[in-house]
């Protein structure tokens, strides 16, 4: 397929901003700056830019800085997006027959749904379906998911540093080798519908191993078995302890009832004491009076007597009764104090008996309780083996885990062993090296004619660290200055065009360039001899002043910009 045209278009105007022609052969984006201006930003690059968001590249790609992707020329986004501008790419099979066979595709950078726009042939596709389209309509030979249609066509549109500096590598820098090796095995025609298989296995054996490194991050399986051992060696003791735990279901009753008579007891043994003292007063008071009765002193107590009669005369009662009475008294006194005591004893009978009950069950409920363990002693046991059951929870989770992860990748690396027993048989890779030494035809042939050197692509059959193994395409004559490695690409993506062109294999004829000025002028040169005898179209983006001699014919250019004429007109606005 060939470019046939780009239109860019004012949406809110419906006014064509920009149309661009291309012809067959050289085709030149260049600018009309003067010597003092560096003929940057005016929008060479962003030509090619346009016609890779035609085949589904990024809208950012248009404004972002490549250097530095946050950075965004404000300018031109605001304008793309405020003026609704749509982007228009027509391609056909033919630019000189009058049956031509057009392919439109049209997308603008508005982002609702329903303002959007990502058409192919006047059919509108979501995001999702829009590469898929492109594929089943530019590649319908192509079954499998990968190797993906931005992949194909990669080699084919060149501006980004990484595509512009290495033949081969024109993916983003985190593609592997396994998506590189499906993608030159399909464009070599090597038809191996099991390529988007593999990488499959493969993304899958990368996660798992990520997984697994997560997993063991701080311990092997081996070790988390080694742990989980243990702690249910831990487990099984702490269950034996408890097991022998002297546990009374009514501790706490027991406990309160051991207060409780003890509080009985010191009250009982409080009555008991103050009964003792009531007791020891009476005895005391007993022995007093009796000791009053025998220590009166009746020799004297008979003077005062007779003193009294003689004052005041003869007394009614004689000395011997009042002696008599005296002593009756004390008797009787001492009789009725003496009256209390058997009460007394007889309470303290009774108090001790009560005592010696609740000292007894104070000394039972005291060894009892004694004997037990605590259920705060059970509680730490739970405690410790609650703890051991969710460690040992965790590693056995950890552990099947990682068992399932081993299991995956067994399983997986079985199956990849299926698919390269296939991929790197004896017939298969017989049929690489017929396809490679048909194209090297064309490699050889272009750099000769370019370089009077003969550049041929060669393969390698590698294994990488983790046992799996790849075929490894990369060019002969690797050169590191610019300007070579500049014509070493061009030599591999027109070789592949007129390879592919001769095994009926679907592919792009043309080629998009940037930043051609690196590379030397008779190269150039030759590259448009070239391009322009075989009709391949040769896409370039190039400082005017940087163009040879022979080039810088107004014959060769498809669009001219400058500063006062940049691509979007915006300077006009």
């Amino acid at each position: 397929m060939f470019l046939k045209s780009l239109q860019i278009i004012n949406g809110k105007k419906s006014s064509v901003i920009r149309e661009i022609p291309f012809r067959s052969g050289i085709n030149l984006i260049v600018d009309e700056s003067e010597e003092s201006i560096t003929g940057n930003n005016i929008g060479k690059t962003t030509v090619l830019k346009l016609i890779d968001f035609c085949f589904g590249a990024n809208k950012n790609n248009v404004w972002q800085d490549p250097e530095n992707p946050k950075e965004v020329y404000a300018l031109v986004k605001n304008f793309l997006i405020d003026n609704e501008v749509l982007v228009v790419l027509t391609l056909s099979n033919s630019l000189d027959s009058k049956e031509e066979n057009e392919v439109v595709i049209e997308r603008n950078f508005l982002s609702a749904q329903k303002t959007v726009i990502r058409r192919i042939n006047g059919q509108q596709y979501i995001d999702e379906e829009f590469e898929n389209a492109l594929k089943e309509l530019f590649f319908p030979n192509l079954v499998a998911e990968k190797p993906s249609f931005r992949q194909i066509i990669s080699h084919n549109i060149r501006y980004k540093d990484l595509s512009i500096n290495n033949t081969l590598k024109t993916l983003d820098k985190f593609t592997s080798d396994a998506e590189y090796e499906t993608l030159y095995l399909y464009l070599l025609g090597c038809e191996f519908n099991e390529g988007n298989q593999k990488q499959g296995i493969l993304q899958n054996i990368r996660q798992e191993d990520n997984f697994k490194k997560r997993l063991e991050k701080f311990q092997t399986k081996s070790a988390y078995e080694t742990t989980l051992s243990l702690i249910e060696n831990d487990i099984e003791e702490l269950n034996v302890k408890k097991s022998k735990l002297n546990l009374n279901e009514n501790f706490e009753s027991d406990l309160n009832k051991l207060n409780e008579i003890k509080y009985e007891i010191n009250k009982l043994s409080s009555e008991i004491s103050k009964i003792n003292i009531r007791k020891e007063l009476i005895i005391e008071a007993k022995n007093d009076l009796e000791a009053h009765k025998s220590e009166i002193d009746l020799p004297q107590l008979e003077q005062i007597y007779n003193q009294a009669t003689d004052i005041l005369g003869e007394l009614q009662k004689s000395f011997e009764n009042m002696v008599n009475y005296h002593n009756q008294m004390i008797t009787e006194k001492a009789k009725f104090i003496n009256n209390e005591l058997p009460n007394l004893e007889q309470k303290l009978e009774q108090k001790h008996k009560q005592l010696e009950v609740l000292l007894s069950k104070e000394s039972k409920l005291s060894k009892l309780i004694a004997k037990s363990d605590s259920f705060e002693e059970l509680e730490l046991l739970i405690s410790e083996l609650t703890e051991k059951y969710r460690i040992k929870g965790e590693y056995e989770n950890t552990i099947q885990q990682l068992q399932e992860v081993e299991d995956n990748l067994n399983s997986y690396n079985s199956e990849l062993k299926e698919i390269d027993e296939a991929l790197f048989s004896d017939e298969f890779e017989e049929k690489v090296k017929t396809q490679l030494n048909k194209f090297n035809k064309y490699f050889s042939s272009v750099s000769e004619y370019l370089y009077d050197e003969k550049y041929a692509l060669k393969y390698e059959k590698v294994t990488n660290r983790k046992g799996q193994r790849l075929y490894k395409f990369s060019a002969f004559n690797t050169n590191f200055s610019s300007g070579k490695k500049q014509g070493e690409i061009s030599c591999f993506d027109i070789a592949y065009i007129l390879f592919a062109r001769n095994e009926e294999i679907p592919s792009m004829d043309f080629l998009l360039n940037d930043k051609k000025e690196l590379m030397h002028d008779n190269q150039l040169v030759k590259i448009a001899q070239f391009v322009n005898e075989n009709n391949i179209q040769f896409v370039a983006s190039i400082l005017k002043d940087k163009l040879p001699v022979e080039l810088n014919n107004p014959d060769n250019f498809i669009l001219e910009l400058s500063e006062d004429n940049k691509l979007f007109r915006i300077e006009n606005k």
